[in-house]
């Protein structure tokens, strides 16, 4: 029997538990995983079937938008500030011993020069693009400063908040320049650049500050969004702000010359794997979203119940969701779309989600059934499925015409092997 789409009634949504009532458990045990239906991408409100990619765009995707809008991330606004602007603030030529080209780029949100800002850090392959010219592009946002990326002592160091971390040598909630390459065994670069792609981040507390008082801060002034608590119910968290910082980096490479706007791909790591998806699902000029290790709220199903649910990550983030989303903590079942159908809105353009074995938080099994269930939009596109049922095995991926799937050994992380796997589909969806 084909689901149909789940619309909660008012009662049951004001039943669910209180943002400060504490949630239930992690669930490990898939034999206590709940009895659930996901809601059908192919049935529309009205109960109207969509039978072709004319119905999809025209009305089953708008409708869609409007849903993870309004209940889940919070509505974007409609324009970016008129009087935002950018300029390449820095270029060297010769950069990682000549194998590639740096950029830095400053966007100022608004017309003052000391007002809210982020920065573009840019690689690209050195020397004349030649056949390959522009270059295709590799965007994400990281978490500890362009810095963090790679030990480049020329990349400038971030002078915004971030979390103090030893580990990533974050002093006094400062960046510090031993925090230089502190992660960039998960961005890797160079392997990036060989491989004929210009890779482009920006520090995603520039957008808006990770903790709970951050919302008001950064973009939030600009917009005038007030704190997580104070917000309307369906206005914008941080995923939605981090997420337009996406499309803004997009908005300048549209405008640079030696890059390809066509065949970028947005990709983020767990939070920013959330973005990624977000941000993709919304702005149609990003050729690929690249998901790795997103979990709940991004490429995991919520009704599934299993490792993080919508309860434990609203009640750890509150300034994530919008505030509507709390409605369905421990009530996963009334929610009115799940997240098989935000990767559908990325079609048919092309998705790669991913997962680790041992990060049972994200729900590697849901991760899967989500792209699983969001084949049949891109079947209306004349996408092929990925030729697997279940999930597959450790270090085996499975890939379709538009959409991709691996869970490698080992935990939360970015290694080597996930950029592996990302280049080889983005050299058979990108590359001319």
């Amino acid at each position: 029997m084909t689901p149909r789409l789940l619309f909660a009634p008012l009662a049951v949504l004001l039943a669910a538990v209180s943002l400060h009532a504490a949630p239930a458990p992690a669930n490990y045990d898939e034999s206590k995983v709940p009895a659930y239906t996901l809601p059908d991408p192919l049935v529309c409100a009205d109960g109207s079937a969509v039978r072709d990619a004319a119905a999809w765009r025209a009305k089953r995707r708008p409708e869609l938008l409007e849903v993870f809008a309004r209940e889940v991330y919070g509505r974007t606004p409609a324009r970016r500030p008129e009087k935002m602007h950018w300029a390449v603030t820095s270029v060297e030529r010769s950069a990682l011993a000549g194998k590639a080209v740096r950029k830095e780029i400053t966007l100022w949100f608004t017309d003052k020069k000391d007002g809210p800002q982020m920065h573009l850090l840019i690689y690209q392959p050195a020397g004349a693009a030649g056949a390959h010219a522009p270059w295709p592009v590799f965007l994400g946002l990281n978490y500890y400063g362009n810095q963090c990326v790679n030990a480049d002592p020329g990349i400038t160091l971030s002078r915004a908040w971030m979390r103090d971390s030893a580990e990533q040598k974050v002093v006094a909630n400062r960046a510090t320049e031993a925090t230089r390459g502190t992660h960039a065994s998960r961005w890797d670069v160079e392997t990036v650049v060989a491989r004929g792609y210009a890779t482009a981040t920006i520090y995603y507390g520039d957008i808006c500050p990770d903790h709970k008082d951050g919302l008001p801060l950064a973009l939030g002034a600009v917009f005038g969004t007030p704190g997580a608590e104070a917000r309307a119910p369906d206005e914008w968290g941080a995923i939605g702000m981090w997420a337009w910082g996406l499309s803004r980096a997009m908005d300048y490479m549209a405008g640079d010359g030696e890059l390809d706007a066509r065949r970028v791909a947005v990709h983020g790591h767990s939070r920013l794997g959330k973005t990624a998806l977000w941000a993709a699902a919304q702005d149609e000029r990003f050729a690929l979203a690249i998901s790795n290790d997103s979990g709940c709220g991004g490429a995991a199903l919520s009704k599934r119940i299993f490792g993080e649910t919508v309860g434990i990550i609203n009640r750890g983030f509150p300034h994530w969701f919008a505030k509507n989303f709390r409605r369905y903590d421990d009530n996963e079942s009334a929610l009115p779309v799940d997240q098989h159908e935000l990767i559908a809105l990325i079609a048919p353009r092309s998705v790669y989600v991913a997962s680790a074995q041992a990060d049972t938080w994200a729900d590697p099994r849901g991760e899967f059934l989500s792209l699983k269930g969001a084949e049949p939009v891109f079947r209306l596109f004349g996408k092929k499925g990925m030729p697997a049922a279940d999930i597959p095995a450790v270090d085996q991926p499975v890939a379709g015409d538009a959409i991709a799937y691996h869970v490698r050994t080992g935990k939360h992380d970015i290694t080597p092997y996930d950029w592996a796997q990302y280049l080889d589909f983005a050299d058979r969806q990108m590359k001319r």
